[in-house]
């Protein structure tokens, strides 16, 4: 059975930085393209970042140069390092494996003063 399990939300000050996981079981996370994906009040989801099995990595625009994705295949793993968070950023934050269509529950994440 294909799962995914995301944590490492919270509540962040403007400017501040959270990791995210996503723990993956049932397939080889490595294997797939994966992704990170948010969900804000009032809006539609929207992509952040995937990387794919060999590594090509892509990122939203606006996440450039401040968020990172990557893997660890040992602990097969997804990851979402954030820094400069801004409030606008708050959202439920969600990885999901497009082949298929599975997605996690997702963590919260809120950026507040």
């Amino acid at each position: 059975e294909v799962q995914l399990v995301e944590s490492g939300g919270g509540v962040v000050r403007p400017g501040g930085s959270l990791r995210l996981s996503c723990a993956a079981s049932g397939f080889t996370l490595s294997n797939y393209d994966m992704s990170w994906a948010r969900l804000a009040p009032g809006k539609g989801p929207e992509w952040v970042s995937t990387i794919r099995p060999d590594a090509d990595i892509f990122y939203q625009d606006s996440v450039k140069g401040r968020f990172t994705i990557s893997r660890d295949n040992a602990k097969n793993t997804l990851y979402l390092q954030m820094n400069s968070l801004k409030p606008e950023e708050t959202a439920l934050y969600y990885c999901f494996r497009p082949a298929g269509s599975f997605r996690g529950q997702g963590t919260q994440v809120t950026v507040s003063s």
